[in-house]
């Protein structure tokens, strides 16, 4: 590892979505894909960052589409919460091969196949230079992966929540069916909330507010973009008080 020395933020938590591992399949796991978000994940690692992440699920399985079919809806999200721990699995073989140490905890213990959430435990890995792959959201039904990405990041003193999404920041409507939208380059807490911009859920949004968490929306579609993330040079949205 080299030191840190050009980085603005340390110590990362990136939240990456479901749809991200799945790239243009509609449905599961795309390993070409998930073997290029490693490799960003190493280099951001190999630039001296500590890089903690939250993966969802809604590749596989979403809790609130269940309970719309009629599922109990903590069923559902129990599901889900599984479901991110397939993906933690994907990510943390991916970057295994790439020769990074890794580790997955999950919110729900699973001995045989990963380890329980222990703030402690997982600061020491971090501490260590490994990856941090968190999983099973925040163990509890009714709560989304996005709010996960904020407790941790918060639990875990990282200076800065990175959330990859397809487009280079927040807008004023999906740019990709708006024409027009409005593109923000800085935008604060109670601005995301009132203007309604569904950049992650209000929970999120005001554990972040909260605690004095920067909140950065880039596109994880570009290959180095998390690094420039890092070193404060990204085309990205920063949310903050």
């Amino acid at each position: 590892m080299s030191s840190a020395s050009g980085l603005r933020y340390r110590r990362l938590l990136l939240k990456l979505s479901g749809e991200a591992l799945m790239g243009r399949s509609g449905y599961g796991i795309d390993v070409p894909v998930v073997q290029r978000l490693s490799g960003e994940i190493r280099d951001a690692m190999a630039a001296g960052a500590e890089i903690a992440v939250v993966v969802g699920g809604g590749n596989i399985f979403r809790g609130l589409a269940g309970a719309a079919s009629g599922m109990d809806r903590a069923t559902a999200d129990y599901m889900g919460m599984l479901a991110t721990v397939m993906n933690s699995l994907a990510l943390h073989n991916a970057l295994e091969q790439q020769g990074v140490p890794a580790r997955v905890l999950s919110a729900i213990p699973m001995p045989t196949i990963c380890e329980a959430f222990v703030r402690s435990k997982a600061l020491h890995h971090l501490e260590c230079k490994r990856a941090v792959i968190f999983a099973a959201g925040t163990g509890n039904p009714f709560f989304t992966t996005d709010t996960t990405a904020a407790l941790r990041a918060v639990e875990m003193n990282c200076e800065a929540l990175a959330k990859a999404t397809q487009v280079d920041g927040v807008y004023s409507a999906d740019p990709k069916q708006v024409a027009h939208a409005v593109r923000y380059d800085r935008l604060t807490y109670s601005e995301v909330l009132s203007r309604d911009l569904k950049v992650m859920d209000g929970a999120a949004i005001a554990l972040a507010r909260d605690n004095r968490l920067p909140v950065i929306v880039f596109s994880i579609e570009e290959h180095g973009n998390l690094l420039k993330v890092l070193r404060g040079e990204a085309s990205a949205t920063v949310i903050s008080g």
